[in-house]
């Protein structure tokens, strides 16, 4: 059961809406199902003799009251508007039903406490089978005005009791870092464009995207322009200096051809310009975004940094780890751009999905997740696809999105907690769709018979605790063809076993060779290092180097390429 408060100032007009037929003719029977006084309040859905002013004079009586007593000044926004609908597959409430949920929310939301004779009037309207509106004067018979702080998390925390009792679905607790939803007209504009999302969601998808590219807050306001979005910005009046923002997408105005603007922070919560700032403060001293001599490096430093925030995510700072998740929000949306293939959609649907798991009412400390941020943007100027590492990277995204549904699932925040473990279905399944082919091609490239045991005789001296279940799994054989490569690379097999084990325990992992393998991809190429590192030392600058994946093993002298076969 989903409840939605919102305030305004035309009473009339909503009452019009409430017993009109619907912008697509979709109310049928409206009429009112309870109200402050139901003997007092006119229904136009049942009473031919009654009218909307009728109605609506009803309810603003005390508000013209209290109009006169300030000389012609109406209460501002005095119209609350809180629509309550039910999940897709419960129940049709009665009306008996909805009458009670209705005096339940205004009760608890204050607008009409019970036994309360001065409280503000009210009516629930039913027009639809599966949900109710209850809109109310927000002025009392004695002249005041309600107590409506926090009124829209009463309703969510009175409708999860409603839910219980009634036998309907419970929906997840929110925590009030949701962002808006579009309305009902939003929705219908964009149905009559032809467009399967609203302005304000692709506004959000936009600016998301682009917060996780860029540096400074010049730049991000720049590139959204670039995308052909209008950007207004506020400025202090003595300062001079952008206290706000609204962003308008093309093409999209209203009836007089107007653009029609959307706040910052009413596209998410962490869109604002504070939030925004709190994200890029460190990166303007930062500089700009480097260019690697090794196009791996971006993908490797990404991989590092997922594997650190796993970590914060098992520690006890609240704060760094709401900070890494924010900044795996924007790693997921950077990878997906990165990520040439077909399962770029999915990992694109894991990046929108994510947008709800990556804030909490936690507030984050964005230094403790300056690694991963930055290593994030440097996938933005990625030069290319260094073949197995996306793959990895892929790997260690399914695992980390694991992680931050558990975090969420641990601390109660529910709605994140849901999105986090949405976000990691689409990973899984493109990680699937992405490794399955490379899997079976190392299976198929794997090395001769001694040499895959001798490579198990390394298993089994470095991880003695876990060498029968790695032997066991079916991609050991992939494995040592992974092996193979690296020690081409010029890694030692058993240290570099030793090496990659201790990143993570392995007791938790359904298939350890599948987790060695990645990992193993991922790190550095040896005697690309040790170039690059004699180029430097020699005074020259270090030579571009092309990354060798674990699936392209390079092996250019003829003893290599015998020992591998």
């Amino acid at each position: 059961m989903v409840p939605d408060v919102s305030t305004g100032s035309d009473s009339r007009g909503l009452i019009a809406y409430l017993f009109g037929p619907g912008r697509r003719d979709e109310h049928t029977n409206p009429h009112i199902v309870a109200a402050w006084d139901m003997a007092g309040a006119p229904d136009p859905g049942r009473d031919p003799a009654a009218t909307y002013s009728q109605l609506a004079r009803r309810l603003d009586h005390h508000v013209d009251l209290r109009t006169r007593e300030l000389g012609g000044k109406k209460p501002p926004q005095h119209v609350w508007h809180c629509p309550v609908r039910t999940a897709p597959g419960d129940r049709y409430l009665t009306d008996t039903e909805w009458a009670e949920v209705a005096r339940r929310v205004v009760h608890a939301t204050g607008i009409a406490p019970d036994g309360d004779e001065k409280a503000c009037r009210w009516i629930a309207v039913r027009h639809a089978d599966d949900h109710i509106h209850i809109m109310a004067t927000t002025v009392r018979a004695d002249g005041r005005r309600p107590r409506t702080h926090q009124d829209g998390r009463r309703a969510q925390a009175e409708c999860r009791r409603i839910e219980t009792e009634f036998g309907l679905r419970r929906l997840k607790s929110g925590g009030l870092t949701a962002p808006r939803t579009p309305t009902g007209a939003e929705r219908a504009k964009a149905e009559r464009h032809g467009q399967t999302i609203t302005a304000r969601q692709w506004l959000r998808e936009r600016a998301y995207a682009v917060a996780a590219a860029v540096h400074t807050e010049a730049d991000y306001f720049t590139v959204l322009q670039s995308l052909g979005i209008k950007v207004k910005t506020r400025l202090g009046p003595e300062s001079g200096d952008v206290i706000g923002y609204s962003l308008a997408a093309p093409g999209d105005t209203n009836s007089v051809g107007e653009p029609v603007w959307y706040g910052g922070s009413k596209l998410a919560p962490d869109l604002s310009i504070n939030r925004l700032r709190e994200r890029l403060h460190d990166q303007e001293i930062a500089g700009r975004p480097r260019f690697p001599a090794d196009p791996a490096e971006p993908w490797q430093h990404t991989i590092t940094a997922i594997q650190t925030a796993h970590n914060a995510l098992d520690s006890d700072d609240d704060a760094a780890a709401q900070a890494h998740l924010a900044a795996f929000g924007d790693a997921l949306c950077n990878i997906a751009s990165a990520t040439p293939g077909p399962h770029r959609t999915e990992l694109r649907a894991a990046a929108s999905a994510f947008n709800r798991a990556r804030r909490s009412a936690t507030r984050a400390d964005h230094q403790a997740a300056h690694a991963l941020r930055q290593a994030a943007k440097e996938l933005t100027y990625a030069s290319n696809e260094p073949g197995g590492l996306a793959i990895a990277l892929l790997f260690a995204t399914v695992h980390l999105a694991c992680a931050a549904a558990k975090w969420h699932e641990q601390r109660g925040h529910e709605q994140q907690a849901a999105t986090a473990d949405e976000a990691f279905r689409y990973l899984q399944a493109g990680y699937q769709q992405a490794a399955t082919p490379v899997l079976a091609d190392l299976t198929h490239r794997a090395p001769r018979a001694e040499t895959a045991h001798r490579f198990e005789q390394d298993v089994r001296a470095a991880l003695p605790n876990h060498a029968d279940r790695i032997l066991a799994d079916p991609t050991w054989t992939a494995l040592t063809t992974t092996l193979a490569c690296g020690e081409t690379a010029g890694h030692n097999p058993r240290r570099l076993l030793t090496q990659v084990s201790t990143q993570r325990e392995l007791d938790s992992a359904e298939c350890p060779a599948e987790v060695l393998n990645w990992r193993i991809t991922a790190q550095p190429n040896r005697r690309t290092q040790a170039a690059r590192s004699r180029s430097t030392i020699g005074g020259m600058p270090p030579m571009s180097a092309t990354p060798h994946s674990p699936a392209t093993p390079r092996a250019t002298r003829p003893e290599e390429r015998s020992r591998h076969r």
